[in-house]
């Protein structure tokens, strides 16, 4: 039992040491959820995006959500990258639910050991409380949308790959971060060996990030003769990847990575990072100079083209963002290139029809066009949805001008 403790003090360890350093309320707030299925009240962290105003409101749009474990160590690392990534149109404005543990080796393991029976196998409660109570209560009050992502570092991992295998579809896609698959002599492991050739994973996205912890001159390949239980968790998961590479027709989008300039701690950031990455790496949009330059190239075409394929991959319908269209319409506006510009506009309006912001853009751009008529139109509608101290003082001033 020495190697066990070696790890459970290692697992403990390397999420407690800086637990209390850490702040809920930089990028979210916390919520009491009561579960009946555990018996007691649980505590989530909560992000909604900076493009919702960080608050409730269903009538904005519905968001992506992020389930993630382990939220007193992740939560603001994976607040951060998504922000960045959706201000830099790389993924959708994403909700963030960080999920507390008391007790992470109860939460977060599967199984038995006679030395703790008190402290470890309360992982199936646990995952029957998020997919029964946490996310039924996410989705009942606040503005989400269907496709759900599921992130765990370590033991966190774990019960990633245990949900994957044995759950599938509770999420679209899985980020398993240096997962410790050698729990309970491998049981995930061996649970693959049967379950991953019969099993059909068509619209699900999984990523696996595993660090080094190898001794010098030994390679991934090479520590796949080793015995030792310091390398059981990268062998367990290079054993894994070698099944599921197996099941080639399985439908699954799959990537792993080994971080050799990383360790157990520090892969998290960098693996959550490339991870979303990857799973929304049909999200980015690429236009290039040349087409913006070129007069007859249809510009809306090509956004109604990319979004029809980011609603395929998202599950449900995904409309470009108003600020995306609104900044290449005032590009293009700038270049002279009127008719596209107006074209941009108007998709605007027609996709954000409450938005007085769509209007006033428009407006200008009838401006400068010098259709002052529509120009009054279009700006009084702006202000009747929502009154700009901008765009009243531009309409005052064509009011004078035409009298």
């Amino acid at each position: 039992m020495k190697s066990f403790f070696y790890y459970i003090t290692f697992l403990l360890l390397s999420f407690f040491v800086t637990a209390q350093e850490n702040s809920p309320f930089v990028n979210g707030f916390e919520e009491t959820i009561s579960s009946k299925i555990l018996g007691k009240e649980r505590k989530v962290w909560i992000h909604i995006p900076s493009s919702n105003g960080g608050n409730k409101i269903k009538d904005r749009g519905n968001y992506p959500v992020i389930y993630l474990l382990d939220g007193s160590e992740n939560f603001n690392t994976v607040v951060s990258i998504t922000e960045h990534m959706a201000e830099s149109n790389l993924c959708p404005p994403m909700i963030v639910v960080g999920i507390l543990h008391k007790n992470r080796l109860v939460d977060l393991t599967i199984g038995t050991d006679k030395e703790l029976p008190e402290i470890v196998g309360g992982g199936e409660k646990f995952m029957s409380y998020v997919e029964k109570e946490l996310i039924p209560y996410i989705d009942s009050n606040y503005p989400t949308a269907s496709y759900k992502t599921f992130i765990g570092h370590s033991l966190g991992g774990l019960t990633v790959m245990n949900t994957f295998l044995h759950n599938p579809n509770l999420f679209n896609s899985y980020v398993s971060l240096d997962a410790s698959l050698w729990w309970d002599h491998q049981k995930v492991v061996k649970d693959a060996k049967t379950i991953l050739p019969t099993q059909n994973y068509k619209g699900k996205t999984l990523y696996m990030a595993m660090a080094n912890r190898l001794e010098k001159g030994v390679d991934t390949l090479s520590v796949q003769k080793d015995t030792t239980q310091t390398t059981a968790l990268l062998r367990s998961n290079l054993e894994f990847i070698k099944d599921l590479s197996k099941n080639k027709k399985n439908q699954l989008r799959f990537k792993y990575k080994f971080y050799e300039d990383d360790n157990h701690p520090s892969v998290r950031l960098i693996g959550e990072y490339d991870a979303l990455r990857f799973i929304f790496e049909f999200y980015k949009l690429k236009i290039y100079d040349s087409e913006l330059k070129n007069p007859d190239f249809k510009l809306d075409s090509l956004l109604v083209a990319h979004y029809k394929n980011v609603s395929e991959n998202m599950g449900y319908v995904v409309k470009p963002g108003e600020n995306q269209i609104n900044n290449l319409g005032y590009q293009m506006m700038g270049a002279k290139q009127l008719a596209k510009a107006e074209t941009l506009f108007k998709l605007n309006t027609t996709n954000y029809p409450e938005s007085a912001n769509c209007y006033d853009s428009l407006g200008d751009l009838y401006l400068e066009k010098g259709d002052k008529a529509k120009a009054i139109e279009t700006f009084k509608k702006a202000l009747i949805l929502k009154e700009i101290p901008e765009t009243k003082e531009k309409l005052e001033k064509l009011l004078k001008e035409k009298k």
